[in-house]
């Protein structure tokens, strides 16, 4: 898990994910014909098919799209005694934000401290403990000189939160699991698959999907794909205080075959076939239906004339903290399937 452990903890926020998309690269280079990087910063990968498909059949392509990009911030605002006000790129509940330590971006890798505005427990009212606060509230500390802190960060530079990733029984917790998990998962299916394959595969590792699935469209108008799999993240509400009919998917019991979310709804061809074959190999699996939230396969089945579409999601608790929480029986089950599915 040394690879996971290097993409949790590498910085990537929409529209800066260059140090991840170095990182996956030098990855899958031995692993793949040909690369290139587009003009949004998508990472596209070719890897033709290893074998003739069956006869009477066409190569097909199929697109993977793993978003490499995090929730986290830009700098909006220095105040006068070197502060950083910062902006969100992505979706976070700030109660989550108390009291982080924050990697800024700037001339150098600076460490800051992420804090709301206001007092501290010890003198607060009893009203002010209760407030949760906006995210125009929070700010950076970086204990040093207004004017040194000019001289090292501007207005635009990005901030990502620090976690390392720990394995904690018989799972393993960071930052930004969503979605560096996905990367891991195509990154071996690539490697387990060889030249068995008798499809054209494109693996594509998508810029900006935490503000709007902006990449995956981008890249699948450019590839038009036959087939187009997202592999992402999704909830597992599998803790006290959730109904077990939200729970979405639930932790170790098989990577998810999604149905439906938010912005889209999965090619129900494709759910079948990945629901069969499945229960053939024995791969454990979970049918998900997400209430809300979308994925990369929202823009790729809208793109240019539309494809079959579908997402395969690993089970993960607390999304969008620094505790992002999955299970390696999931991670091995959609390795194992996506691998099947691709040399089927």
């Amino acid at each position: 898990m040394e690879l996971l452990k290097r993409l949790s903890e590498t910085p990537g926020v929409p529209g800066r994910e260059e140090r991840v998309r170095e990182l996956i690269l030098s990855e899958i280079g031995p692993l793949v014909a040909e690369t290139r990087v587009d003009a949004i910063g998508n990472l596209i990968a070719f890897k033709p098919a290893g074998k003739k498909p069956p006869r009477g059949w066409a190569v097909e392509k199929v697109m993977l799209a793993c978003h490499m990009d995090e929730i986290g911030f830009y700098v909006r605002a220095i105040d006068d005694e070197g502060r950083l006000r910062i902006q969100n790129a992505g979706g976070f509940d700030t109660r989550n934000l108390f009291a982080r330590r924050v990697l800024v971006q700037g001339k150098r890798d600076l460490i800051g401290v992420l804090n709301p505005t206001g007092r501290p427990v010890h003198i607060a009212t009893d009203e002010e403990k209760k407030k949760i606060p906006t995210m125009a509230e929070f700010f950076v500390d970086l204990f040093l000189p207004a004017r040194k802190v000019k001289q090292l960060v501007r207005v635009g530079d990005p901030v990502t939160l620090i976690q390392t990733l720990e394995q904690i029984g018989d799972c393993y917790s960071g930052k930004c699991l969503d979605n560096r998990v996905a990367a891991w998962v195509a990154i071996n299916v690539l490697r387990k698959i060889g030249k068995r394959s008798p499809c054209d595969i494109y693996f594509v590792a998508t810029a900006q999907e935490e503000v709007g699935c902006r990449g995956a469209g981008t890249s699948a108008f450019g590839i038009d794909p036959d087939i187009a799999i997202a592999i992402d993240t999704t909830l597992a509400c599998d803790t006290p205080g959730i109904d077990k009919a939200d729970a979405v998917t639930r932790l170790g019991e098989g990577i998810g075959i999604k149905v439906m979310d938010s912005g889209s709804i999965s090619s129900r061809e494709l759910v079948d076939a990945m629901v069969a074959l499945a229960e053939t190999k024995r791969i454990p699996y979970q049918l998900e239906v997400l209430p809300r939230g979308a994925t990369d396969a929202s823009s790729m089945q809208r793109s240019g004339a539309g494809r079959r579409t579908i997402t395969l999601s690993v089970p993960t608790r607390y999304i969008h903290t620094v505790t992002e929480t999955c299970h390696v029986a999931d991670l091995k089950a959609g390795v194992d399937l996506l691998s099947a599915y691709l040399t089927k």
